[in-house]
């Protein structure tokens, strides 16, 4: 797997300026692009493409702060691997379960729930805000100290932040209007 930062000349960091990104990954996709090495031969053809793409998908990882931080958790040997339910954070295990109730009352048909339910995201909705909050701190403090508990920490703040963006597009999903 290729290094997207080293590929695009910056630091390993979590907090980019991304107009310098986007300045780099123009002026390496000018240099890179396809249509320059279409009299070259296959190989450098082929290796020109396989670049360009790497290229793309290096922007698109470093440009969104959470892909960024799973991308560079993931080069620093940190397994973010799949949530699992009994990965539950335990201040939520409260609100999940009334979450739970109320999804089966309305999956049940019973419209009632519907004012709990929207209750219960904005109260996740905020949640998510606290932990992006959260994360961007984290992110600046891992930067100055490039510490490996640092990475920890994050580590389990982007858990979090994952249990409750799941439980954001749940809610959504139910009170989402059908066709």
């Amino acid at each position: 797997m290729s290094d997207y930062y080293e590929l695009l000349g910056l630091p390993r960091s979590l907090r980019l300026s991304l107009e310098d990104l986007q300045q780099r990954y123009y002026d390496l996709s000018r240099k890179l692009h396809p249509d320059r090495f279409m009299r070259k031969p296959e190989a450098e053809r082929q290796r020109a493409l396989e670049m360009s793409s790497t290229l793309n998908d290096a922007y698109r990882t470093l440009k969104e702060p959470i892909k960024r931080a799973h991308y560079l958790l993931n080069l620093e040997g940190f397994d973010m691997g799949e949530q699992r339910s009994k990965d539950v954070p335990p201040e939520l295990l409260e609100e999940v379960f009334e979450l739970n109730m109320v999804l089966e009352e309305m999956r049940g048909g019973d419209e009632s729930a519907r004012p709990q339910l929207a209750q219960a995201e904005g109260n996740f909705t905020k949640l998510l805000s606290d932990v992006d909050r959260q994360l961007s701190e984290l992110f600046g403090q891992y930067d100055q100290s490039r510490s490996r508990e640092m990475l920890a920490e994050i580590r389990g703040a982007l858990n979090r932040r994952k249990y409750i963006q799941n439980l954001v597009d749940e809610v959504h999903r139910e009170l989402a209007p059908t066709a």
